[in-house]
């Protein structure tokens, strides 16, 4: 007979397939005992368990700790008396040196409060040394793997589920709801995370219309990846917000905002790319500053330009010494303006190293210039990651902004 908490488990039928495959897997096992006695009759169980495994075997938690350095077995059968580890402080050892190996820990007859313990310590089973047939022993072996990859994955749904709650958070405050006072202004925005979609990336943008009718757009990348990113992105379109409802615009919007960056970003190295512009209304133009963001899409009749006018480094680039032009932009009544983040024309177009790029990306356009405001953003970022499916999609985040105001 065997004492364990797994050992009377019953396999539902729902594991047969399960069972299958485990007639064609043998674990690795790392046995840590210092009793060659007890050693002999672990060799003798796995060599009569109908269950087939790899066994190892060394004498101390010094040498465990070699193994471990190099190796993951699957399971580690722990013996709690050793002689440079003791009772659970061997357990918390092994769970430092390898978290996702299963541990089953050997005890004596008069011990099983101690093994127990092991297990509300973090241990999967327990096994009374004397008292464990050949096939019990193989299955309490394998439950305790398959417990420890359950463990495992109900832990990574989990974190998982709470970084999807926080990218969830992260990007309503990167994508905000236009704040539109009249009429006469039609704004299509899309978003699209890229392919890995773990964590957010910086892209953002803000659309905001003033008292006097002004209207004011804002697109900006921060550059990499991550929470950190997407929070310092949150931070820019908020703060940009706030100085243009506060009247404060073109350099001097600017400059504010890299001192926001400055003060908010991680490292050093961090900067942020954008581009704002200002519609007046009545006037046949548009206000454009550029802090070493790309250029934008005119989109006139049926045909597409690329437009890229005079601006500045990007936010943190130069600090406390770059400059920002404010550039005109003839909009004629009936034109359209897109500003939209790298992403989209930064992706694959094939298996090799192609990328579409801005002549790849302006032709994508002309080929759409007909269709409405929401056909042609839509058609653009589709086409984009169509060409990008050889290399598993788009790599970085799009964010695009189609504005008409005439």
């Amino acid at each position: 007979m065997i004492s364990g908490t797994g050992a009377a488990e019953v396999v539902s039928a729902t594991a047969a397939g399960a069972e299958t495959a485990w007639e064609h897997w043998e674990p690795s096992v790392l046995l840590v005992e210092d009793d060659p006695g007890d050693a002999l009759l672990v060799e003798e169980l796995v060599a009569d368990g109908a269950v087939k495994m790899r066994l190892r075997w060394v004498r101390s938690m010094t040498e465990a700790t070699e193994v471990l350095a190099t190796e993951t077995p699957d399971c580690v059968l722990l013996d709690l008396h050793l002689p440079d580890a003791h009772g659970l402080e061997a357990v918390s050892l092994v769970q430092g040196l390898a978290e996702q190996v299963a541990i089953v820990v050997l005890t004596g007859l008069a011990e099983e409060q101690t093994g127990l313990a092991a297990v509300a310590a973090g241990a999967q089973d327990y096994l009374v040394k004397g008292r464990v047939e050949p096939e019990l022993f193989g299955r309490a072996v394998r439950y305790a793997i398959q417990r420890k990859q359950t463990e495992q994955a109900a832990v990574a749904l989990q974190a998982g589920a709470l970084q999807a709650q926080e990218n969830a958070r992260l990007e309503r405050g990167l994508l905000p709801r236009p704040l539109l006072r009249a009429e006469g202004v039609q704004v299509v925005a899309r978003y699209r995370p890229g392919r890995a979609q773990t964590l957010l990336g910086g892209d953002f943008y803000d659309i905001v219309q003033s008292a006097d009718g002004t209207l004011h757009a804002l697109i900006g990348d921060v550059s990499g990846h991550g929470p950190d990113e997407a929070a310092l992105g949150v931070a820019l379109r908020i703060a940009w917000r706030t100085l243009v409802l506060s009247g404060i615009t073109g350099a001097q919007q600017m400059a504010r905002l890299e001192e926001l960056l400055m003060a908010e970003r991680a490292r050093d190295e961090v900067f942020a790319t954008l581009v704002t512009l200002a519609a007046v209304p009545g006037e046949q133009q548009a206000h454009v500053v550029r802090a070493g963001h790309h250029g934008l899409l005119h989109r006139t009749g049926t045909d597409v330009e690329w437009v890229e006018v005079p601006g500045g480094p990007a936010l943190g680039m130069v600090p406390g010494g770059a400059r920002w032009p404010t550039a005109h932009l003839p909009v004629p009544a009936g034109t359209s303006v897109v500003l939209f983040t790298d992403g989209l024309f930064e992706g694959h177009v094939s298996r090799g190293t192609e990328r579409l790029g801005e002549e790849g990306l302006l032709a994508l356009a002309r080929e759409g210039a007909a269709l409405d405001a929401e056909a042609f953003v839509d058609r653009l970022i589709e086409k984009a990651e169509s060409l990008a499916e050889a290399r598993g999609g788009l790599a970085d985040d799009v964010a695009v902004v189609h504005l008409n105001w005439n």
